[in-house]
């Protein structure tokens, strides 16, 4: 076993054993003074158990933070309650898509992905590419408790990454997954960081977030867009509730996305160029983005692209 693969498995016997009430859980951050982050800009949203790598991957903290503090953290994954739950054996195929009438909440779906966002974007490289963030996100939410999942060839075509080859060998040499045998029909799939990816039992859960996240509601870009931009319109989806504008730092949304903010803000350009949003709006006093999905009908937030100072 690895020394990053002992640690994990240590903290996560720390989560399993140490685990509070919800009733009793409050925001660490907070308690400190918001010190973890650099800005306060007040905590907000459910308290969650954030996992955060500091001083280089030297010094590893497991503490409850509520949902704005955690994502304002650099280096910080969530880990989902499900994770602190008995291990359940899951086969290795992922279920089929969910009919209608079953599935779950879209806020429910719209929270996995989120959460496997914010892990990606600590346990992958900082400017890992887009389609390997897209691949990524999909073998992770559709893992069984051992980081082992089948990839079926009609998922990778569905996601336009049919024979990029390239994309697996980037994940393996960022020592994320084992390199598959991609002639093998579907590929089978092994990821390191099991110990992060062990949801069980929530894995059909995942695995529906999986589905939503191919066709994410309100704000699914083409198919046929390039990975950045899907990848864009999936964090932003991520971000947004139901029949209701929302907004994110923009330094968060340029995290989870693996770019530079100068680059988050063109592909919000070309998110409302390709009338996936209406408009969007970033205030400079505050850092926010906010966002307008076209399917919406709000009050207009001004030019497609605008500052406030």
């Amino acid at each position: 076993m690895s020394a990053r693969s002992a640690a994990l498995s240590h903290l996560a016997c720390h989560a399993s054993t140490d685990v509070l009430p919800g009733h009793l859980r409050i925001c660490q951050c907070r308690e400190r003074g918001c010190s973890w982050h650099p800005r306060h800009r007040g905590c907000a949203g459910p308290v969650l158990l954030a996992l955060t790598r500091d001083r280089s991957g030297r010094t590893w903290r497991l503490a409850d933070a509520c949902a704005a503090c955690a994502a304002a953290t650099s280096h910080t994954a969530i880990v989902p309650d499900t994770t602190l739950l008995p291990r359940r054996p899951r086969p290795s195929s992922c279920p089929p898509a969910p009919t209608p009438s079953r599935r779950p909440p879209a806020s429910d779906e719209r929270l996995r992905v989120r959460e496997m966002l914010t892990y990606l974007a600590t346990a992958l490289p900082r400017f890992s590419s887009p389609g390997a963030r897209l691949l990524a996100l999909q073998c992770a939410l559709r893992a069984d408790a051992h980081g082992r999942l089948l990839v079926p060839h009609g998922l990778l075509r569905a996601m336009r990454l049919r024979g990029h080859t390239e994309l697996w060998q980037e994940l393996a040499q960022a020592h994320w997954l084992h390199l598959p045998d991609l002639r093998s029909a579907p590929v089978q799939v092994h990821l390191r960081d099991a110990t992060l990816l062990d949801h069980a039992p929530g894995r059909r859960t995942r695995c529906h977030a999986a589905h939503w996240a191919l066709h994410p509601d309100p704000m699914a870009a083409p198919a046929t867009a390039p990975p950045a931009v899907r990848l864009t319109a999936l964090v932003l989806a991520a971000h947004t509730p139901v029949r209701d504008r929302h907004s994110a730092d923009l330094d968060v949304l340029a995290r989870l996305c693996g770019h530079s903010p100068q680059q988050t803000t063109e592909l919000l350009d070309r998110l409302v160029a390709g009338r996936t949003l209406s408009a969007w709006h970033h205030q400079r006093d505050t850092d926010e983005v906010h966002w307008q999905p076209a399917s919406h009908h709000h009050p207009p937030l001004g030019s497609a692209r605008t500052s406030a100072h």
